[in-house]
């Protein structure tokens, strides 16, 4: 027990880091599980409870804060659920290296979004009403991803709420954690039936990104972005590259192509 006390700062941490961005804390989580041996169901499922728990945190303070559309959160949380059923199913038999390659891209695709926020907020915004065929299919596909990696699903819904719906970027990202919230929640509930999680090892990481979710909450209101977002990128592209690297040199990358 006293040996996975580590697990409580590394919970906080990325529960500050992953409220402050919208992207939840699992992005830091799951690659530093796996990259310390933890088979790809136990990380993902684990840290889905830290994304729970960060979840509430940060849906608490943002609430007081009035910059969460409730209504919208709640219709894409709801319409995430089946994906995230589907996506704790889908994870039980996946292989550790190909979990890791997998995870490598969701990694890169995360560092380009965390540099691109502005660009892609400063942009205009085109609200069609084709796009409420087109949120169910992504809301169905981000439930899956998120189920499946232990993350969230931010990345995919902070842009479609930004681009596709007008919504400002302090908007959005408190918004996407209500939706984490009910997607974190249906998937832990899953990966539980299936006997995926530590249990002992979730309730660590969720006390961490519990604390960690209140800290990054108030810290997003006045902290400067440019030295964390470069900070952040790196750190992601870093853990692609190792991830990447540790595949290869179990010759996966030789059984695909």
């Amino acid at each position: 027990m006293i040996d996975q006390l580590w697990l409580i700062p590394l919970g906080f941490a990325a529960g500050m880091l992953g409220s402050m961005i919208g992207l939840g804390g699992g992005i830091i989580i799951v690659p530093i599980l796996t990259l310390f041996g933890f088979p790809p169901t136990v990380a993902a499922s684990n840290s889905l409870f830290a994304a729970f728990s960060n979840s509430v945190a940060s849906t608490i303070s943002y609430s007081k804060q009035k910059r969460i559309e409730y209504s919208l959160g709640l219709k894409l949380g709801l319409l995430a659920i089946p994906g995230t059923i589907l996506g704790a199913i889908i994870s039980t038999d996946v292989a550790p290296d190909l979990f890791k390659i997998l995870f490598g891209f969701i990694l890169i695709a995360s560092s380009v979004y965390i540099f691109l926020r502005k660009q892609i907020e400063s942009r205009d915004k085109i609200i069609s009403k084709q796009l409420i065929l087109f949120t169910i299919g992504i809301s169905f596909f981000a439930g899956i991803v998120s189920s499946f990696f232990g993350i969230g699903g931010g990345i995919i819904f902070v842009p479609l709420m930004v681009v596709g719906m007008g919504m400002s970027m302090k908007k959005a990202a408190p918004t996407s954690q209500l939706i984490l919230l009910f997607a974190s929640l249906s998937g832990i509930i899953v990966h539980s039936i299936l006997g995926h999680p530590d249990f002992l090892q979730s309730g660590f990481l969720a006390i961490g990104s519990f604390f960690g979710g209140l800290v990054g909450a108030k810290l997003s209101l006045s902290v400067k972005e440019r030295n964390l977002k470069i900070l952040i990128s790196v750190v992601l592209l870093l853990t692609a590259a190792k991830l990447f690297f540790d595949s290869l040199n179990n010759g996966y990358f030789s059984l695909i192509f």
